[in-house]
């Protein structure tokens, strides 16, 4: 079996966030080259301690793709520690992303391009409660399964685009094997330590791409640890292979699907999350 290693190492420094004092964040991906992150267009690490103040994060537009958040640090307003929330865009949604005063979190956010013959599905979101997320433990290791499979254990999250999302906390001598798909795009992010990944070692902050084998079939990955205790974030995706416009918040197959969506959207056609019927909304408990 093909046995990936590291062909980018990606260090994000962390910058002053749009919502102001208190928010610092990280682009660990950002949508400046979608030939080599498909199906991933944007990836952020986000760092709120807010002293007070109003709520801020109020309702906004998506079209085009999905957004994948992992609360890696919550709080009692109902941003859940170890939640996650798959919400598809699809053909257009509003949804409000508040964050009360008094808050300190630690929110990962992806943007998953959808595939063209589902671009403009009909949206809906499902939420993973960490109560349900599949995990093993072992002496070494702590793997949460938020999508896909890994190492016998499957998420019941319902995928559009075939997504890995693991999430492992790994003792001070640990290894860590995932098998997956030999065409799937993948990347580690190191949320705390060091690992290594084949002669690569990536510090906390840093995301190591990994090859891709010009082969059909399953390849692996072997991520260890030496004498630090570390935590990761795997993602891995079937990459489309089709060529997106990506503008604002929405994401299209030409400028003329950009377009379109803005005028949706200021014409008030677009639904609210709040209002999508019963059965568009999925929690796992």
């Amino acid at each position: 079996m093909y046995t990936r290693t590291i062909v980018q190492l990606v260090e994000s420094p962390l910058h002053r966030g749009f919502l102001g004092e208190g928010h610092v964040a990280a682009a660990v991906i950002n949508a400046t080259d979608f030939f080599q992150t498909d199906p991933f267009i944007l990836l952020m690490d986000d760092r709120l301690d807010l002293a007070g103040g109003p709520p801020v994060g109020g309702p906004h537009p998506h079209a085009g793709f999905e957004t994948v958040t992992l609360v890696l640090k919550g709080d009692d307003q109902g941003w859940v520690t170890g939640s996650l929330e798959l919400m598809t865009a699809g053909k257009g949604i509003v949804h409000s992303e508040t964050i009360t005063a008094n808050s300190s979190l630690r929110i990962l956010q992806l943007w998953l391009v959808l595939a063209p013959e589902k671009r403009w599905i009909q949206p809906t979101w499902q939420q993973l409660l960490p109560s349900v997320v599949p995990t093993i433990k072992t002496a070494q290791l702590d793997i949460r399964v938020y999508s896909g499979n890994s190492n016998g254990a499957s998420s019941p999250l319902r995928n559009n685009t075939p997504l890995i999302m693991v999430d492992v906390i790994m003792q001070k001598i640990a290894l860590f094997t995932q098998i997956l798909p030999a065409a799937y795009n993948a990347l580690v992010y190191v949320i705390e330590g060091h690992i290594l990944i084949g002669e690569t070692s990536i510090g906390a902050g840093q995301a190591g791409w990994l090859s891709i084998p010009a082969r059909k079939g399953d390849s692996e990955i072997i991520v260890t640890t030496e004498g630090q205790e570390a935590r990761i974030i795997l993602y891995a995706a079937e990459p489309h292979h089709v060529p997106v416009v990506n503008h604002g918040p929405f994401i299209g197959d030409s400028p003329e699907d950009i377009a379109r969506l803005y005028k949706e959207y200021q014409e008030g056609r677009l639904p609210h999350l709040n209002d999508l019927p019963e059965s568009s909304k999925i929690i796992y408990r």
